[in-house]
């Protein structure tokens, strides 16, 4: 009795053969953009609701140009955060 692993044949240790253009080895065509489906609620202000839009933007862009809208939905998300700080006054001092 052995413990050796019985030898692979030839056929079956290589890769499997996968269909590539003449002349590309291993290359492949990324698939399109396309929308995620993410379903984007109305909040009742309309900037926060006009910035939740835009981030259907990356739904037609590559995966490399999503940074530029998130940034863009970031910024404009956390300025209309800071201008509830200054529409909104702090709690009255106390006694």
């Amino acid at each position: 009795m052995t413990d050796a692993a019985p030898e692979p044949d030839e056929e079956q240790a290589t890769a499997p053969d996968v269909e590539t253009a003449p002349g590309e080895e291993g290359a492949f065509e990324p698939a399109a953009p396309a929308p995620l489906g993410v379903e984007r609620l109305p909040t009742g202000r309309p900037a926060v609701d006009a910035l939740l839009e835009r981030l259907g933007d990356a739904d037609s862009l590559a995966a490399d140009g999503h940074l530029e809208v998130y940034e863009d939905v970031h910024r404009g998300l956390r300025a209309e955060l800071t201008s509830l700080d200054a529409v909104r006054p702090g709690p009255a001092p106390g006694p």
